[in-house]
């Protein structure tokens, strides 16, 4: 994911941050600079920097910083279109979502328009609090002023107008990298959508982009009746995979099988694939649409209310704080530590804290704080102890990685 901002950046690591993930940074695209306060590794203060290597630079003394951080903004979230290379028409949508029987207005006439479909020229806004200061709750600010910037984003929905005619659209789904609950319902609402719009040839290619190029992986046909009840099932339908040919393999065995629509089941990992067959495609001047499908149970995702998976993830995380709080309970001063999934998001564990209504301490990569002192954890966990005999801690797993985030170059990686 990218940075909340395209300037230079040192601050909190948020959940739609993840490049900073760990004390060694993965960071695709950055200059990623860590540090210690001083010259002691083992006494000093942990530090971290992102720098983006391929957008602006902002220069908040210019009255006009506004106005160029909103154009590198657009310029990033913009989303590439068959007619940027393609000179295509555009036909009505075969898509309607309207009841058989025609809508009634107020005075009883019938109304045979349907409003359910989004203008391309919708935008929502990305950021709804005006933040006064940096200091208030959860400011991500641009400017040192915490100046408010309007970041809209495209509205997703059904168009009024698509660039494929139905009945002679080949689409294709694959899942790729490691499973994820709820695979199989992803793959059986697509092809149920497909076949709304009118799409008749919908094939699975097996065990991720492996399937591009192993000759014994054939094409699996999938309809309505195929994927009916897949989603009562684990794992995925089509399998996975790590890993894959060279991007131009891919693309070739995308247009030897005449795809025109790839749907993209993934991670970090495969969507960087994704984009990179899209630039492929584009390339050759190709007309067909890569959709990605973003897979992490963390939720994680910007511009996503929540992703699938999370849900199953939540609820899974319930037996394990339950059992904690069974042992911890029944120990003469027992203390229950559950560890859970959420390298630079604490989602899944907030939300199962929360609904489990056992969980004294949650600690999440969001919210820093300390260990010693008078408000630290160890502090508080004493006085539970003293209070109640117990105390059940829940930690997600890249808890405390940042304490402080003040600038220093002693260390650096570049990638």
């Amino acid at each position: 994911m990218a940075l909340a901002s395209p300037v230079d950046y040192a601050g909190t690591i948020t959940s739609s941050q993840r490049q900073l993930s760990s004390v060694m940074p993965r960071c695709n695209g950055l200059r990623c600079t860590i540090g210690y306060g001083n010259k002691s590794r083992a006494g000093g203060h942990l530090v971290v920097r992102a720098m983006s290597m391929d957008r602006l630079k902002l220069d908040f003394s210019n009255p006009n910083w506004k106005n160029q951080f909103q154009e590198d903004f657009d310029r990033r979230f913009s989303l590439p279109h068959l007619t940027d290379i393609i000179d295509v028409e555009s036909r009505p949508t075969t898509f309607s979502l309207k009841s058989r029987t025609p809508l009634e207005n107020v005075d009883g006439s019938l109304e045979e328009s349907w409003n359910g479909y989004v203008n391309d020229d919708d935008r929502a806004l990305l950021k709804v609090i005006k933040f006064a200061s940096p200091t208030s709750a959860g400011a991500e600010c641009i400017d040192p002023d915490c100046s408010w910037v309007e970041q809209w984003v495209h509205r997703a929905g059904p168009r009024k107008q698509i660039y494929f005619e139905p009945q002679c659209v080949k689409a294709g789904i694959v899942t790729c990298g490691r499973l994820c609950p709820g695979l199989n319902d992803v793959i059986r609402q697509i092809v149920l959508t497909l076949e709304k719009y009118g799409v008749k040839n919908i094939v699975g290619i097996q065990h991720g982009f492996r399937g591009f190029f192993e000759d014994h992986l054939a094409e699996v046909p999938l309809n309505r009746h195929v994927v009916q009840n897949i989603n009562l099932a684990g794992g995925s339908f089509l399998g996975v995979s790590r890993g894959g040919a060279s991007i131009s393999d891919i693309v070739d065995s995308i247009q030897a099988r005449r795809l025109d629509m790839l749907f993209v089941l993934g991670g970090n990992g495969t969507h960087a694939g994704a984009d990179a067959i899209h630039g492929e495609c584009r390339k050759r001047k190709l007309k067909v649409s890569i959709i990605g499908v973003p897979k992490t149970i963390d939720n994680d995702i910007l511009l996503m209310d929540k992703t699938f998976g999370f849900d199953t993830a939540v609820e899974a995380a319930q037996r394990a704080i339950n059992s904690a709080y069974i042992e911890a309970h029944s120990a003469f001063h027992g203390i229950g530590l559950v560890k859970l999934m959420g390298r630079s998001s604490g989602f899944i564990t907030m939300h199962a804290s929360l609904s489990s209504g056992q969980v004294d301490i949650c600690l999440i990569p969001e919210v820093p704080f300390t260990l010693d002192g008078p408000n630290g954890v160890l502090r508080h966990l004493e006085h539970l102890i003293e209070t109640k005999g117990f105390a059940l801690m829940c930690v997600a797993e890249g808890a405390g990685q940042v304490r402080y985030l003040h600038i220093q170059d002693q260390f650096s990686w570049e990638t």
